[in-house]
């Protein structure tokens, strides 16, 4: 199986004040590859009292969309009843490759067959590490409390910062 059918290709720009003076925009077939590939991710929330919060979450990449999990009593649960704006950051601490930021709203995903292929997606990705299972539409995991909150994070504008030789940032709209 798949985990990802991509059709979205946003427009890409540089900036110069942050790239080599020969930089061109990084394909965003590189940052696709890196949001779908990395294995734990940075996703920053907003408290009701306007203090960011951050956190390592594990996530899927699946149909042009981020997905991500929590449980009801978590901090970013708590944070995304506040306000669903979000961004969640694939990055590589070496001094080369690229850096992923990914901005966007978090929206509740409350399709069964989202969930299903979700589910099949994280037992793909992560050996069943997390042991997700779909029962009666709800997404459910061993020894959570009650249903798990499920996330699909719809990209506005995505920032991919490219190390290495030549340095890069290219902003990607949608």
């Amino acid at each position: 199986m798949t985990v990802e059918q991509t059709t979205m290709i946003p427009e890409a720009t540089v900036d110069p004040r942050f790239s080599s003076a020969d930089a061109k925009p990084a394909e965003w077939s590189v940052a696709r590859d890196q949001l779908r590939d990395a294995k734990t991710y940075q996703l920053t929330t907003v408290r009701a009292d306007a203090r960011p919060h951050q956190t390592t979450i594990a996530g899927i990449w699946l149909d042009d969309r981020f997905s991500f999990s929590t449980g009801r009593g978590e901090q970013k649960a708590k944070n995304l009843e506040a306000g669903r704006h979000v961004i969640v950051t694939a990055g590589n601490s070496g001094w080369d490759g690229m850096d992923v930021i990914l901005e966007g709203d978090a929206v509740d995903v409350t399709d069964a067959d989202r969930l299903s292929r979700l589910v099949d997606a994280y037992r793909t990705k992560y050996d069943d590490w997390f042991g997700f299972r779909l029962e009666d539409g709800t997404f459910v995991g061993p020894g959570a409390v009650g249903p798990i909150l499920v996330f699909d994070v719809h990209p506005r504008k995505a920032f991919g910062f490219t190390k290495g030789d030549t340095f890069s940032q290219t902003r990607w709209r949608f």
